[in-house]
This record gives C-alpha cells, structure tokens and sequence, in this order.
C-alpha cells in the first residue's frame, strides 16, 4: 500500500512558504510516497471557504521540487481545459526534469463552475471537456515518445509539438486520470492512463469495487492488462487518528483493490500529522517505485 497526501488548504499561520516546506521534508522523511497538490486557483475544498488561501498548483509543485528529494510531484488533479495542451506537458516535463524524475500527470476532464466563470477559464460543455481531455492524453503521450509530426485533431493542431529536454522519467511521467465515470473517464483510464483515483465514498466499498470492474471491463476492451493501472483511492485523514487505526483502515481498502491511499485533511496539513502517517508507511511496509 502506497500512501501519499494531498495539500488542499494553504491557511497556516506563519510565513507559508515556510510551513509548506515544513510538510514537505516531513513527507520525505516519512516515506510518503507522493505529494499532491489541487489545481485550483480558488478553495473548492468543501470543508473550507471559496475565498481561502489558494496557491497556482505548477509554481507550488516546482517549489517542492526544490524542498524534497525522493517525494513523487503532481496535481489531483489537472482540468485539461485550463493549460493548452502542449503547455501542460512542457510543465509537468520540466517539473519531471528538475525533481530527477518524480513527476505525474494528473488530469482529468474539469468541473468547477464557479472557478471557471471567476477567471474566464475555458470550461465548455461535458461532452466537449472529455473530448479536450482526450486529445491532451494523446498529445501528452506523442510528445513524450519524442514524436514531433505534426498534430491535428477536433480541438487542437499542433504544427511540431518538440519537448526538449524530454522526461527523465522514461517512457513518461505516469499519468493519473481522475474521476469514475462508467462510460468515458474509466475507458481513458483504461486506455491511456497509469492510474487511476476514486473517491471513498461511505458505503462499505460497494461504490469502488463496482468502479473497479468497470475499469476492468474497459481493459479487456482495449487489450489492457488491469494490473498495469495504479488504483488510488482520496480519503480524510482526521486530525488525531492513530497509526494503527489508519494502518486498519488500509487493510480494508486492500480488500476492496485499492493499492494507493490519498488521505486529503481538513484545513492544512502540518508536520507532525505527516510524522504520524510515517508510522504508518513503516508498519505497512510501503513500496516505492
């Protein structure tokens, strides 16, 4: 079992900067696996408030990059309607550059009205936003194979895609796709992706496990080994909960499929909670890749 954490809450006392970088050593000497950061440019954390702190995700993560050393690095996740395509891999590519090989993708189709409408970002119909996501997994994929042919879908054209440096992280950078729609975000899963995240939804597994065929079903379809996707699941971690209770708590999600824990805290994250997980991590025996 995998276990990472995700900084949704940037509301601490004290210089922020400071106290992120606080997190982030913890979480390297923890052995968490990775740090995820939300790509949102206003709070959409539900226990928080709309106007709360928030950081620019691809700025924070470059400024981990610099504060860690063995931790992996990406967003949960990346709405593909914010970046021009291209762009998006040239950061996460940079980011993979710079941090020695720890970065994801995380990307998924987009949601957040009220986000959208606020900065005049690009958030067209559903049925659009998925198409938008799909080219961006293609054109992600070509431009790490060091394709640089000339791109032309529905959406975007891209005369000569170069990315130079490419990744450290070879073939790419693994690509986290979020969201547990039936009919089109699992079979981008399933056909494009390395991972995929699912939310805890209180209803004793019913709802993952459910998710899980599906995503199978997908695999089958597309001529795709199921064990190759990492299957993350977002759950809360409460302030105060012992090692061993979580420890329990991830024997239950083994059961359900589940191989990555990505615990999500209301208000910030502090250092001495990671410390806690860090018990976790060793009682559990976590890999690394």
């Amino acid at each position: 079992m995998r276990i990472s954490l995700n900084v949704t809450d940037y509301s601490w006392s004290g210089p922020t900067g400071q106290r992120l970088t606080d997190v982030a050593h913890a979480a390297d000497e923890a052995g968490i696996d990775t740090v995820w950061v939300s790509d949102h440019l206003l709070q959409a954390d539900p226990t928080s408030t709309v106007d709360a702190d928030m950081l620019e995700g691809y700025t924070t993560l470059g400024f981990l990059a610099a504060a860690t050393t063995r931790v992996r690095l990406g967003t949960m996740v990346t709405a593909a309607t914010y970046r021009a395509p291209a762009l998006l891999v040239k950061a996460v590519t940079t980011l993979d550059v710079l941090s020695g090989g720890r970065a994801w993708l995380g990307i998924g189709a987009g949601y957040h009205e009220v986000e959208a409408a606020a900065y005049g970002l690009d958030l067209p119909p559903k049925r659009e936003r998925f198409s938008r996501l799909e080219e961006t997994l293609r054109v992600a994929l070509r431009m790490w194979e060091g394709d640089e042919s000339a791109f032309v879908g529905s959406h975007y054209s891209l005369e000569r895609p170069m990315n130079h440096p490419n990744s450290v992280r070879r073939p790419h950078p693994p690509v986290l796709v979020g969201g547990m729609g039936e009919r089109r975000t699992l079979r981008l899963v399933a056909q494009y992706a390395d991972a995929c995240n699912l939310p805890d939804i209180p209803d004793g597994g019913v709802t993952v496990r459910r998710k899980l065929d599906v995503l199978a079903e997908h695999c089958e379809a597309v001529g795709r080994e199921f064990g190759a996707i990492e299957k993350t699941l977002s759950t809360r971690w409460v302030a105060g909960e012992s090692a061993e209770s979580f420890v329990d708590r991830c024997g239950v999600y083994a059961g359900w499929g589940i191989g990555h824990v990505v615990l999500i805290t209301s208000g910030p994250w502090e250092a001495d909670g990671v410390a806690v997980l860090g018990e976790a991590v060793r009682a559990l025996g976590t890999p690394r890749t």
